[in-house]
């Protein structure tokens, strides 16, 4: 099983594209706040649809509770400022992929803290194109990790 983490997610159909996304590959979500919405919204739960069910999310009030309730697991940080490709990395059973806001990213102390563990997704080098869009980038990671991992428990 893979951990998908978002970083305090401002817009609600991005969380609800991804937890479709975690129900489909037996991802479990972990949420960390403050959100940018209100889980009961009806965005994110029309994005969901009727896919919440099948989801495992845990809240958490900072990413400090998080990391420190899985201490011996490996962390893969999400960024533009990666130095390797997500496909340059080994994954393993229990990943954490990390992914932050829409607006602004990961937190800069939290990509300095791990720039061993950053990740990119390649893309063009005109800078007019910031980064994708945050479902898409949640979903290029974790099939990835996926793929090498034999695709566990998916048909």
């Amino acid at each position: 099983m893979l951990h998908i983490v978002l970083v305090e997610p401002e817009i609600p159909h991005n969380t609800g594209n991804i937890a479709r996304t975690c129900a489909a590959t037996g991802c479990r979500l972990h949420l960390v706040r403050p959100l940018g919405f209100s889980t009961a919204d009806r965005y994110l739960k029309r994005a969901g649809l009727d896919y919440w069910p099948l989801v495992t999310i845990t809240y958490w009030d900072s990413f400090a509770e998080l990391r420190s309730a899985f201490p011996d697991r490996t962390f893969y940080y999400a960024t533009t400022e990666g130095r390797q490709n997500y496909t340059e990395v080994k994954y393993a059973a229990g990943d954490f992929l990390v992914f932050g806001k829409e607006t602004a990213g990961l937190p800069p102390e939290l990509i300095r803290a791990n720039l061993p563990y950053c990740i990119r997704i390649p893309m063009t080098a005109d800078t007019r194109a910031r980064s994708l869009n945050l479902s898409n980038a949640v979903a290029i990671v974790a099939y990835e990790a996926l793929r090498q991992l034999g695709f566990p428990d998916l048909a």
